[in-house]
């Protein structure tokens, strides 16, 4: 069951939203800090100031992955990548770009934004905390240090952390940038930076069940077993990451490797541009099944016509209407060559909204690529 997520605002025009998950980390780590961190860093104070900065420095250290995230955001903005949506969870925090970065400066400027701006929040915080402590300022001076000083710590750490070479952390994705500008190949570059992120997935969650294996047996202190369940299930999700990263990756470099026209549907079925709407829905779509037929008239496509397009007609003028009247006129976007790959089309289909795409070679319509068909490709390709 896919657990729900609520958008809380929105910055940079981006939706910011809450996974459901959130709640469990926010209340572990609340219920660390105000029973063990807090208590001893400042001694003397009640439960309910512990569990109150406790609560504070969790929002806070939330805050600091949402700023990390809305640092890669606002570079990918730069290039003209839309964010569909910030979500915060249980491991942190994902921006969800809506497009490959143009270039490899483009996706390590993206990338890096995200430590520079952790490391920059370190910086801040631990100056102001070291600065508070110079002062020694007065009513509740020494917690602000303490909560500085520890936000300070949580950044630079989230900074390094993330800068561990292995995708989709940034480190990985700045290591991809550089696989790309050498080898001139996005998805060769993902897969490559994928397979560092399953290593280093593996090495997180093996040291994890270490730290476990070395509380249980009492060769190192309790306390660290949680630290050991912490490192297991970032490994495990890291590895889980990258594992479906390659496996997509590896998928894309079989569609940029296949033609168009190993995969068409050869017996092209055209509809004539004056048979009635009536007509084109007995003899063709209800004949042939298809969602959408290119139109034809004296030998050209001159469009396409789709379900849609006939249910937007009432039922009642079907006979009186033509297919001329509601399909929708040929345009350059209609056409692809047989020689371009399938995920050129798939790209293209997106971009229109057409479900097939009439493949054209010496001016004449030699075979269709549709959606349908590059669904039993790929299910063909995954068996």
């Amino acid at each position: 069951m896919t657990l729900p997520s609520w958008e809380i605002g929105r910055a940079l025009g981006i939706p910011i939203r809450v996974h459901a998950s959130w709640f469990l980390v926010f209340v572990f780590v609340t219920w660390t800090l105000a029973t063990e961190y807090l208590p001893d860093a400042l001694p003397g104070l009640s439960d309910s100031r512990y569990w109150g900065m406790g609560a504070a420095a969790a929002l806070l250290l939330f805050l600091s992955v949402l700023l990390h995230e809305l640092g890669h955001s606002y570079v990918a903005q730069r290039y003209r990548i839309p964010i569909g949506q910030i979500t915060l969870f249980l491991f942190g925090g994902v921006a969800q770009m809506r497009a490959e970065p143009p270039s490899p400066k483009a996706e390590f400027l993206i990338a890096i934004a995200g430590p520079v701006v952790s490391f920059a929040l370190g910086a801040f915080c631990l100056g102001a905390a070291l600065a508070a402590d110079w002062l020694s300022l007065p009513f509740g001076g020494q917690g602000f240090v303490v909560l500085g000083g520890l936000l300070g710590v949580v950044n630079v750490q989230l900074g390094l952390f993330n800068l561990i070479p292995g995708f989709p952390l940034d480190g990985g994705r700045a290591l991809r940038a550089g696989l790309w500008a050498w080898g001139r190949d996005f998805h060769w570059a993902t897969s490559r930076a994928a397979l560092l992120g399953l290593g280093f997935g593996f090495l997180l969650a093996s040291a994890g069940a270490g730290l476990i294996g070395g509380a249980i047996s009492g060769m190192l202190h309790p306390s660290t077993a949680s630290n050991g369940g912490w490192l297991m299930f970032i490994g495990a999700f890291l590895f889980g990451a990258a594992w479906s990263t390659r496996r997509q990756a590896s998928l894309r470099l079989a569609l940029n490797a296949t033609c168009v026209r190993d995969v068409m549907i050869r017996a092209v079925v055209t509809i004539p541009s004056q048979l009635s709407l009536q007509a084109a829905v007995d003899e063709f779509f209800v004949a042939y099944g298809y969602g959408s037929f290119p139109v034809a008239e004296e030998g050209r496509v001159v469009g396409l016509i789709t379900v849609q397009d006939v249910q937007a007609i009432s039922q009642g003028l079907w006979t009186w209407r033509t297919v001329a009247d509601v399909m929708r006129p040929a345009s350059p976007e209609l056409f692809i060559q047989p020689e371009w790959s399938i995920m050129q089309a798939m790209e293209l289909m997106v971009r229109t909204g057409f479900d097939r795409l009439v493949v054209m070679e010496d001016g004449r319509p030699v075979g269709l690529i549709t959606g349908s068909a590059v669904a039993r490709f790929l299910q063909l390709h995954k068996a």
